[in-house]
């Protein structure tokens, strides 16, 4: 089994993208077949090599390895040129002057449905010869059988007057040569699907396996996009989510197993994935699920590994004991340091939080808990929580009028760890002067 993942370099890999790329991935690593990577890049003005190292960025974090590649799809011109002439050779493909006026004059002539057919000429563009009796049938493990009238198509253009080829003829003869037994790939190339197995009919080859994967959709149903939260690998990776959960979840967008699990390690989904098993219904993604994933993923990895994570992803060191007392409050690498960047940068600015819980009687309350915290011996959670809870009974006011004023003196917002873990990584000393500098404002 040899498999390709093929992405025209554009910009950031879509998680559409990133899904086909994984679903290869899994094939040919479940059944021990080979993955090509085929950098696709015939559009010059968009195929640079700093899209092409987008794609290839997007990859490395995703962990999904290739085979072979990445193979730049314009290096094998000399290649195209060759197999063209050989076709034009033949006469299953002929040189054609013909306008897009032209084919709509045709179809005036003989029907809206009849495919467009030229006469052969000296110049011009390259179209492939389509036979008028017949049909051509896309086979396709997911979708079933698809069928095309060949009296419906018109012959397709495969180079232009310049000789460069068009998509579905260099798709087609890369596949061909690179030995591709199966096209996995998006439903959105269906249409595109009769015009390359015609190139591998004249060319006298075997067709791949097709299957042509279900599109994605946001939650309102509606085609992903920027405007239903993250669309891209690098938004994900931005967004901290860990590469091993997104794998998960991308790999239950449009398939299931029979045990309907929904936490499946990457070995276990290389053992079980069948693409036979993939839905033709498009498939929703819900960001909302994937933090929750992500969180169940965060649980498993143990405060070391969180923390390894966190101080390669934020440049920044020393970061253990804020991570043990926020681990359960996060599901997401980039939801540290909103809650809990406060204990090394110092607290936040606000001023609606201040001017709530550190006026009037917020004052007094955290004047009283100062005295309390810095009597407080020894200086650890189980004590700062006695001493603490010490100054709610002496007031008799509720927890929260003692606990809030404390927090904002410390983080300067409502949010953070817990208040009596918060204190502990603090220190005493950094903690009461930072409630000494909240009693001075």
């Amino acid at each position: 089994m040899r498999v390709r993942f093929a992405p025209s370099p554009t910009g950031q890999l879509h998680i559409g993208g990133a899904r086909t790329a994984l679903y290869n991935w899994l094939v040919a690593r479940g059944q021990g077949g080979a993955l090509v990577l085929r950098i696709e890049d015939t559009d010059r003005e968009r195929s640079t090599p700093e899209n092409v190292e987008q794609i290839l960025d997007a990859l490395r974090w995703l962990e999904i390895d290739y085979d072979e590649g990445p193979i730049s799809q314009v290096s094998r011109s000399e290649r195209h040129q060759e197999v063209l002439q050989g076709l034009i050779d033949s006469g299953h493909a002929y040189r054609s002057t013909a306008t897009a006026d032209d084919v709509k004059a045709y179809k005036e002539r003989h029907g809206a449905d009849r495919g467009f057919r030229a006469e052969a000429q000296d110049e011009g563009a390259v179209r492939l010869r389509v036979p008028d009796e017949g049909e051509t049938v896309v086979h396709d493990v997911i979708r079933g059988d698809t069928t095309f009238q060949h009296v419906h198509m018109d012959d397709p253009v495969i180079a232009r007057a310049d000789g460069s080829v068009l998509y579905n003829f260099a798709v087609a003869v890369d596949d061909l040569d690179a030995g591709i037994t199966h096209v996995i790939r998006g439903e959105d190339h269906l249409s595109n699907t009769p015009k390359q197995l015609l190139v591998l009919e004249a060319l006298g080859a075997q067709p791949p396996i097709y299957a042509h994967l279900p599109l994605l959709h946001g939650p309102d149903g509606k085609k992903l996009s920027k405007r239903h939260g993250a669309a891209s690998v690098q938004e994900l990776r931005d967004a901290g989510y860990l590469p091993e959960a997104v794998r998960n979840y991308l790999a239950l967008l449009g398939w299931g197993d029979a045990d309907d699990e929904t936490l499946i390690s990457t070995d276990e989904l290389v053992k079980r994935f069948r693409i036979e098993r993939v839905s033709r219904n498009p498939a929703q993604f819900d960001e909302q699920k994937l933090r929750w994933m992500n969180g169940r993923y965060m649980r498993e990895l143990g405060t070391d590994e969180i923390t390894r994570r966190l101080e390669e992803l934020t440049g920044r060191s020393g970061l253990h004991d804020a991570v043990a007392i926020s681990e359960e409050k996060i599901q997401t690498l980039a939801d540290f340091w909103p809650l809990a960047g406060f204990i090394f940068d110092g607290p936040a600015n606000d001023p609606a939080a201040r001017e709530k819980w550190l006026s009037d009687g917020g004052r007094d309350a955290l004047a009283a808990a100062r005295a309390a915290l810095e009597a407080t011996e020894p200086f650890d959670t189980e004590h700062i929580e006695q001493s603490l809870r010490g100054v709610v009974e002496t007031r008799q006011a509720k927890p929260k009028d003692v606990f809030q004023p404390v927090r904002v003196a410390l983080a300067g917002t409502t949010v953070s760890p817990g208040i009596f873990e918060t204190l502990e990584v603090l220190g005493r000393d950094e903690s009461l002067a930072r409630i000494d500098a909240a009693l001075r404002t």
